[in-house]
């Protein structure tokens, strides 16, 4: 079962146990992130699920094309606080590749 550790705004890290196969948005809604809302459930309709991706994980989350899409580029730009490493959560999915994961949650002081 790979595991996920979100990082919070007051420094605060979380370590959780993932099933395969969900994304970091389901992960956080299902253990109470409150940080995390997933308003749209997963649609690329919002940005409610906006992370930071620690950099050793960066390519390890992009979809099998090599590139985050274009629509989770037009949601992420309603984002609050992007970064050079802002993802949607619904859009990384959590497998043996991302075992380990580490993000930071919008409004937390990292240095990626």
């Amino acid at each position: 079962m790979p595991k996920i550790t979100f990082i919070k705004p007051d420094q605060t890290k979380i370590e959780i146990d993932a099933s395969e196969g969900l994304s970091v948005m389901e992960v956080a809604v299902q253990n109470d992130i409150e940080e995390i809302e997933g308003a749209c459930g997963g649609g690329l309709a919002c940005a409610t699920c906006h992370v930071y991706v620690h950099p050793d994980f960066q390519n390890k989350c992009l979809p099998d094309e090599g590139s985050i899409s274009e629509e989770e580029e037009d949601m992420l730009d309603l984002a609050f606080d992007i970064k050079k490493s802002s993802r949607l959560g619904c859009q990384i999915i959590m497998n043996d590749d991302t075992d380990g994961l580490t993000v930071a949650l919008p409004g937390t002081d990292i240095d990626w």
